[in-house]
């Protein structure tokens, strides 16, 4: 069912916003409407996903209504399909930090942590000829061990709606970048840079070293501490305390 609840109303020029109350997972339906020929920036909010996933095929769960559940599409033949997550990781960035003054740290590849607990987390799905961006904010829930916008603002009404606004506009102007803009600023904003880093890969094994680097096609540069560089292209990633 499509909500007309005047918040999910008057969105940037150029956005088309659906927002349903339930559904499977946002990240499905607008594959779907892409397939289909949805044009670029159609984007499906949802209050709650029943089958939410997050990186490595993990649950994304969230109270319904809490926080932003959203995904985005975007048609771009002349951009690689990786920097469509990092222009929307740091147009979260930046639209959290406009509705609350806190600003998160963007964590490679696709997370934003608050004092090292996640705040957000996003997964893209490439097609033929689009990309699909999903993004979950933690604006009024958390799950244990993560952090909530609410947490740190208190007494302030945080509504989705609103943080999805500014994350748009600020879509908007970083897709203005070119390729080699877009990859100097997300490099700078990179808080995985410099950090020691355990990367627990999906073959099973571990990696410990200094993120050093991303490259322009999105892998990340780690050397251990006998000296060996190693690009990283998937992986759980952990920010070490030194």
């Amino acid at each position: 069912m499509t909500s007309v609840d005047a918040n999910w109303l008057n969105w940037p020029n150029g956005w088309w916003v659906e927002h349903v109350a339930t559904t499977t997972s946002t990240n499905s339906d607008l594959f779907d409407q892409a397939i289909g020929g949805a044009p670029t920036h159609t984007v499906i909010a949802a209050d709650f996903q029943t089958a939410g996933r997050g990186r490595l095929d993990r649950t994304w769960e969230a109270v319904s209504g809490a926080n932003l559940l959203v995904s985005i599409l975007f048609r771009d033949p002349d951009r690689p399909p990786h920097q469509f997550t990092q222009i929307v990781g740091l147009a979260a960035v930046r639209a959290c930090k406009q509705l609350t003054t806190v600003e998160p740290q963007l964590k490679w590849p696709n997370d934003l942590l608050i004092d090292g607990r996640k705040l957000s987390g996003m997964l893209a799905a490439v097609g033929p000829d689009f990309v699909v961006v999903g993004i979950g904010v933690n604006v009024n829930w958390s799950p244990d061990e993560a952090i909530s916008l609410a947490e740190l603002v208190f007494g302030t009404l945080l509504r989705p709606a609103d943080l999805l606004r500014l994350l748009l506009a600020n879509i908007d102007e970083l897709e203005r970048l070119s390729f080699d803009e877009l990859h100097s600023v997300y490099s700078a904003s990179l808080a995985t840079i410099g950090q020691q880093v355990r990367i627990d890969r999906v073959d099973g094994t571990t990696l410990v070293g200094r993120a050093t680097e991303v490259l322009a096609d999105g892998r990340l540069l780690v050397v251990d501490d006998d000296g060996a560089s190693h690009l990283i292209d998937t992986g759980d990633i952990v920010h070490l305390r030194t």
